[in-house]
């Protein structure tokens, strides 16, 4: 049903609108508790068997998690909890509110089975960011939710100050979270990409992760988020940087530049084999300790448990939540959980 939905109405939608209904639909499902108890039932059970995940202080209750990019405000969590997500990482959020780039901004590339973004991380900041997960935290059920934090550096922010404005960020969110993720792979804001060479990411990670200690009183999981078009030996650079600082591992991958299609970075199926390829290289030089998260292509149980195969530990998706509906993350992750 959901596919001739999306076919025959959601496509006539602009992108970005569609995005904003879906979102206020989710969010407003999840706070009655009636009806997120029925949906959950449907749509969103997942496996009665958690997974444990080296570095993270709690199991996840599936494998499969959502990406940051969809719930930009941390305000649907539960909403994507009850959709059978094992795990919801909010953002991109930065030190300053910000709008993102000008409109249009958000593409549909039907054929590919892919989205094409210059959002330019249009948040409302990490302080509210940080009020919402801090409101969800006082239930029962929000203490639950497996929560991670994405945070990119403010567009207004000079790229020599960058360490300090993701220190701000750090600060707001990471008494919440169950771990932080430094995003530095963004396409949409100029020069961020700079920032994953290794002599510019040490001091932004070690910043975040003494403000996020600071702020939340315990060690909070420290991840990097990579893009999939850096070269092998810069790869193998940023790896290096996460054993030298002990993080506890790497998201891989954002969105790519590797494409003729227009402004923006594209994800979804067309990332496939890059994310995966990205995955291996970085599971052959980090070893077996380091948590790596995989990202990118991930449509059906075979792509998953390749991702898996290639040496991540957790996986996340956002595409083929768009495109495959609602009873998607839950029906993934029950399968998943029979490997």
């Amino acid at each position: 049903m959901y596919r001739l939905l999306f076919r025959a109405v959601l496509v006539r939608l602009d992108p970005e609108r569609a995005h904003v209904l879906a979102m206020r639909l989710i969010r407003a499902a999840g706070a009655v508790p009636g009806l997120s108890g029925a949906v959950r039932a449907a749509l969103g059970r997942r496996p009665g068997h958690p997974v444990t995940v080296r570095g993270l202080a709690r199991p996840v209750p599936g494998v499969l998690g959502l990406a940051a990019g969809l719930d930009k405000d941390a305000d649907a969590v539960s909403g994507l909890d009850m959709l059978g997500f094992g795990f919801v990482e909010v953002g991109t959020v930065t030190a300053h509110p910000q709008p993102g780039n000008e409109r249009p901004r958000l593409w549909r590339e039907l054929g590919l089975r892919g989205l094409r973004n210059r959002m330019g991380f249009n948040n409302e900041g990490a302080a509210a960011a940080g009020r919402r997960l801090q409101e969800l935290r006082r239930t029962r059920h929000g203490r639950s939710i497996v929560v991670g934090a994405n945070i990119g550096k403010s567009k207004v922010t000079p790229l020599a100050e960058a360490a300090a404005d993701y220190e701000i960020s750090a600060r707001e969110v990471a008494r919440w979270a169950d771990y932080l993720v430094v995003n530095v792979s963004s396409p949409n804001t100029p020069g961020l990409r700079d920032l994953q060479a290794v002599d510019s990411l040490r001091p932004i990670l070690l910043a975040v992760r003494r403000a996020a200690g600071e702020a939340a009183g315990r060690d909070v999981p420290l991840f990097v988020k990579i893009a999939p078009d850096l070269a092998p030996e810069d790869l193998d650079r940023v790896a290096d940087l996460v054993l030298e600082l002990g993080l506890t591992g790497v998201v891989a991958t954002n969105t790519t530049i590797d494409h003729d299609l227009g402004p923006g970075g594209l994800s979804g199926e067309p990332l496939r084999e890059r994310s995966r390829a990205v995955v291996a290289r970085l599971r052959a030089r980090l070893g077996p300790d380091p948590t790596i998260i995989g990202v990118g292509g991930i449509t059906d149980v075979a792509d998953a448990r390749a991702m898996l195969d290639a040496g991540a530990d957790l996986l996340q998706a956002y595409s083929a939540f768009i495109y495959c509906g609602p009873a998607w993350p839950g029906r993934m992750n029950r399968a998943l959980a029979q490997r």
